[in-house]
């Protein structure tokens, strides 16, 4: 009874709190969140003690006023959470959240669609993005890099959609995925030169598998001389060390007469900008046959991901992607990807939510009208033990084009 009680009073003072503080808010000129906090603090002490509020219950309450004003609302806590992978909002109904690779329900939702409305235009207006009836789709991101994709009505029928996709505030080093079990120091090695030498390499996987993380890995170790341009549809790599680095994001149409910036348009433009490397973030239609041409024309050591089960049902997928952009023949198709890209590293989540690199394969040329591929890492799995998926990634072949190594000064033992 007490608790509900408390509970009651507790809801009464958050909505007073935050009526007021809106209220005083002079909107003809930029408030700083200093002074929101400030409000908020004495609103928090007069009705605290009004309403016989216990110390830990007017801390949270100054805190849920907060976020509820200048953050997320309710999203914020599970922003800010480390633990959180994933957090999809399924309208006003509930919560889900990943952690360490399980979805579990949260206890908390939003309290009506006002609210969580309000929270979706917050995040497309601070990436320049729309979503509306008309347009009611959009991707974007959050201040910490975390990708989000918003659906709304009439496309979703059970109420505003919000998926975040929440990325470690340190980005993930080669060196942790090691210690992870995703993949060997002898295959992160061998990785290594690769990248230094100007192999094109593509990182293929399913949804959740670990691409971006692994692309961000991977570009570590680029060389800290060269001018590296990324291309995203959102913006979500976190590069670091590159001083020479620029960073390209679309751009949707927009009600006031602005034209939509294109993958391909980025891609066009980024050619004339004296790169040394691309990175496209995910390659998913027409853009493909641009990204090869890029590939086939000087840009060694370029880097792009895409969807895929399979390292060779990705070969399968770049193809239908370039006849997408471009009516050519197959044998074409074929020969421009044998010819772009080199390596493709495939990853996969197992039964047991861990993230592994599956296989390093290497594209050795075109024959009878097929791409010709080599493995060269495999993952082959011994076993299973309290739960966890065991398994041993077996070298099964030697590089068979090891003229860019030789060129950077490497030998292959």
């Amino acid at each position: 009874m007490n608790e509900g009680c408390e509970s009651r009073r507790y809801e009464e003072c958050r909505e007073y709190i935050t009526s007021s503080v809106r209220q005083r808010i002079d909107l003809s000129r930029e408030v700083e969140d200093a002074e929101i906090q400030e409000m908020i603090d004495d609103l928090v002490v007069q009705t605290g003690r009004k309403y016989a509020l216990s110390l830990a219950r007017r801390q949270e309450l100054g805190k849920s006023v907060f976020h509820s004003i200048r953050k997320m609302d309710v999203l914020q806590e599970l922003v800010d959470c480390d633990e959180v992978t994933e957090i999809m909002v399924n309208g006003t109904e509930n919560i889900f959240v990943e952690k360490a690779g399980r979805i579990y329900e949260w206890e908390k939702h939003f309290e009506t669609r006002e609210k969580l409305e309000d929270v979706i235009q917050q995040i497309v207006a601070k990436c320049n993005r729309v979503v509306n009836e008309a347009s009611p789709i959009a991707d974007a991101r959050l201040e910490n890099g975390s990708r989000v994709n918003i659906v709304l009505a009439p496309v979703a029928l059970n109420g505003p959609i919000i998926t975040i996709r929440r990325f470690p505030d340190h980005p993930i080093s080669m060196e942790d995925l090691i210690g992870f079990g995703s993949i060997t120091r002898q295959a992160a090695d061998f990785l290594e030169k690769l990248v230094v030498a100007g192999y094109n390499i593509f990182i293929s996987g399913g949804t959740g598998s670990g691409k971006t993380t692994f692309l961000n890995a991977l570009s570590h170790y680029i060389p800290r001389t060269e001018r590296v341009i990324t291309i995203e549809d959102s913006a979500e790599l976190q590069l670091q060390g590159i001083p020479n680095l620029v960073r390209l994001e679309t751009r949707n149409a927009n009600m006031d007469g602005a034209r939509e910036i294109t993958i391909r348009d980025l891609i066009k433009s980024a050619l004339r900008m004296r790169p040394d490397r691309l990175i496209v973030g995910e390659v998913r239609g027409s853009e493909t046959i641009d990204m090869l041409q890029a590939l086939n024309t000087g840009h060694d050591g370029s880097l792009s991901t895409g969807h895929a089960n399979s390292s060779n049902d990705m070969l399968m997928r770049l193809e239908t992607m370039v006849l997408m952009g471009m009516d050519l023949p197959l044998a074409a198709v074929r020969r421009q990807i044998a010819s772009g890209v080199d390596i493709i590293v495939h990853l996969g989540r197992l039964r047991d939510k861990s993230r592994r690199v599956l296989e390093i394969m290497e594209i050795i040329g075109y024959e009878h009208n097929e791409i010709i591929t080599v493995p060269l890492y495999q993952f082959q799995e011994t076993g299973e033990e309290n739960g966890r998926v065991l398994g041993e990634f077996v070298k099964m072949d030697e590089l068979t084009h090891v003229g860019k190594l030789h060129s950077a000064g490497f030998r292959i033992a």
